[in-house]
């Protein structure tokens, strides 16, 4: 008698190849949109006081900024290891691949607060001028979502780490902090030449 091909086996956890839960989706479309009207109103602000803007980006670090973007593109490679080394059964890889995103992304946050510290050393502070304004919201919202997305990422690096099995729930968890943090690295993808690069 052929099995059945649709079946699930009771050993194996069904549907591996889920990307994530779907109220992660809900979430990443309404945080897109509210970053792509900030991305908007900065563009429009700029285009208006281009002189200001310009003057203003040029004493922004741009090594800080290029670091910190192959930070994150290297932080979303091990994260896309760890999400295959879960559908394999394999928590040590998993848990090993987490560890060296999680690291990535604390070196993202030391840098961002030495950035900040220099910034506000040097008296450029939220009130400077409309620039400014734009550079602490976008990099600061984007830091908090950081964060968040590096405290899961922990989180999983230590519950994953003598998993020698991994169910639908665990696998929807670990594909949902994936695709967040794929957002939070596309997001700096675009905040990085729109504050740092943008002639």
């Amino acid at each position: 008698m052929r099995a059945n091909p649709n079946s699930t086996d009771p050993g194996k956890a069904p549907n591996k190849h889920m990307l994530g839960e779907e109220i992660i989706w809900v979430f990443l479309l309404g945080d897109m949109s509210v970053f792509s009207l900030f991305f908007c109103a900065y563009l429009n602000n700029r285009t208006s006081t281009l002189e200001l803007f310009q003057q203003s980006q040029s004493l922004l670090n741009v090594n800080y900024g290029v670091v910190n973007t192959m930070l994150l593109l290297a932080s979303s490679w091990f994260v896309v290891g760890a999400v295959a080394a879960a559908r394999r059964n394999s928590g040590k890889t998993c848990s090993r691949m987490l560890a060296w995103a999680s690291l990535c992304g604390a070196a993202f946050s030391v840098i961002k607060y030495f950035e900040y510290s220099e910034k506000i050393a040097a008296g450029l502070t939220f009130g400077s001028n409309d620039f400014f304004i734009f550079y602490y919201v976008l990099t600061g919202i984007h830091f908090a979502h950081l964060l968040v997305g590096l405290s899961l990422l922990c989180y999983f690096c230590f519950t994953t780490r003598l998993q020698s099995e991994f169910n639908e729930a665990s696998l929807l968890s670990i594909s949902s902090t994936a695709i967040y943090w794929h957002m939070v690295d596309l997001l700096w993808i675009i905040i990085f030449p729109l504050l740092y690069l943008l002639p």
